[in-house]
């Protein structure tokens, strides 16, 4: 893997981004990593939990790297775009419990994927969780709309959708938008410890719980076979 890194901790899996200078952006061979990664956890035997990271200190991911994208034929398009949405809905139905700890800026896709997942903890002094697909003349697809409305706080949402609102740490665990911040300092440890609490579930209750308080995207993504 040329942009994460994939290790298993106290058998955790820990997905760490490692493309800092290019704010960890997505790109076709980056959405392919991820699916290798997802690929590996659940394949694994026995109960296990995954935690996404990154040791950048002012971003976790900016989303699409929209200057690659512009240069690609149509079918690398067409091809990154169906691997965009099959990540987003393997992470939102992974078979495995899922923690995000966001360390800065997530941004676009980057704050769409981090709202895949289960569990989100967040630097508490510095970065912003924004959607501003509405100021860079961009719309949410299906597959997007069905992620960002995870979201509990369905006020917050419209705010960040609809007036591309950037919220705080702060003011995104007073809006339920993360579960929980801390000084970068504890960040990663608290958010391994979470996910190690996680991963002492049985997964496949887990799973099926968590799957089933999701309907509209377990839904469509069974009808589009990514399930």
């Amino acid at each position: 893997m040329s942009s994460m890194t994939l290790e298993v901790k106290e058998e955790i899996h820990v997905l760490t981004l490692t493309n800092n200078e290019n704010e960890n952006t997505f790109t076709l061979e980056v959405m392919q990593e991820y699916l290798a990664a997802f690929d590996a956890v659940e394949k694994y035997k026995g109960n296990t939990a995954l935690l996404i990271c990154c040791e950048h200190e002012k971003t976790f991911s900016t989303g699409i790297n929209l200057g690659w994208l512009m240069e690609q034929p149509n079918e690398g398009k067409k091809a990154f775009v169906l691997a965009l949405e099959t990540v987003l809905y393997r992470l939102a139905l992974l078979n495995a419990p899922t923690v995000v700890c966001i360390n800065g800026n997530a941004y676009a896709g980057g704050a769409i994927l981090a709202t895949a997942a289960d569990f989100r903890v967040m630097r508490s002094d510095r970065g912003r969780f924004c959607f501003p697909e509405v100021d860079i003349k961009m719309s949410f697809p299906p597959v997007m709309m069905d992620i960002i409305n995870l979201l509990p706080n369905k006020q917050a949402l419209k705010n960040m959708a609809l007036m591309g609102k950037a919220y705080t740490g702060v003011e995104c665990e007073a809006l339920d938008l993360v579960d929980s911040i801390y000084p970068l300092e504890e960040l990663q440890g608290k958010g391994f410890d979470l996910a190690k609490s996680l991963g002492q579930k049985d997964r496949a209750s887990y799973t099926l719980i968590r799957n089933a308080m999701r309907p509209d995207v377990a839904r469509h993504a069974g009808a589009l076979g990514q399930v």
